[in-house]
């Protein structure tokens, strides 16, 4: 990430650190491994929550099949124009997750094969953790995946620990990651099939 994106996104993170979570974009290697993590050959809808800078993003360019549909869904009015400007074509939807099911339905899409979320849930309240994934039990289909990263020290958080309880009632598989030391701050995952 060159220096001027760097910038923006302390700046972000400075003025909406509950929405932001992290004072560094995911590193590549994190990237890596949730990308590598979704069933390809069974998606041809793929939607993204919270891209920031596109460091996700551009991973999941790298490996989409060309005939599968990608939508990123950011708040940050700063970050969906960042995003525009680097992926050039891509649908970047501003707004909030709660209107995934808006979102989608903008662009055609009726049910969602994967979804790679990006956002801090253990900085959110409960009842926004609870909004977020009860939008995304409206798009994702049966046997989809939900895949989310984490960092190590928001496992010891109140918010973590709900969410972790909570992704056990929303997803019939719930797996987690070995930690990707990595990443500033180091981080995990959970894959999880609903």
């Amino acid at each position: 990430m060159i220096a001027r994106e760097y910038t923006k996104f302390i700046s972000e993170f400075v003025c909406h650190p509950r929405a932001v979570g992290a004072v560094a974009p995911s590193s590549s290697n994190l990237a890596r491994h949730l990308v590598e993590s979704v069933d390809w050959p069974h998606t041809s809808n793929v939607v993204e929550y919270g891209p920031g800078t596109g460091s996700i993003t551009e991973e999941i360019l790298c490996q989409l099949p060309s005939d599968t549909t990608f939508l990123a869904i950011e708040i940050s009015p700063r970050f969906a124009e960042m995003l525009r400007m680097r992926f050039p074509g891509i649908r970047v939807c501003e707004g909030s997750v709660s209107q995934v099911k808006e979102h989608c339905a903008c662009h055609g899409i009726e049910q969602v094969d994967a979804i790679v979320s990006g956002l801090p849930w253990a900085s959110f309240a409960d009842e926004d953790q609870t909004a977020y994934l009860d939008a995304t039990m409206e798009v994702l289909r049966r046997g989809g995946q939900f895949i989310t990263y984490g960092y190590l020290q928001g496992r010891l958080l109140p918010a973590g620990r709900r969410f972790r309880h909570k992704l056990n009632q929303y997803f019939s598989e719930v797996r987690v990651s070995k930690p990707v030391w990595a990443n500033l701050p180091p981080a995990f995952f959970y894959l999880c099939r609903r």
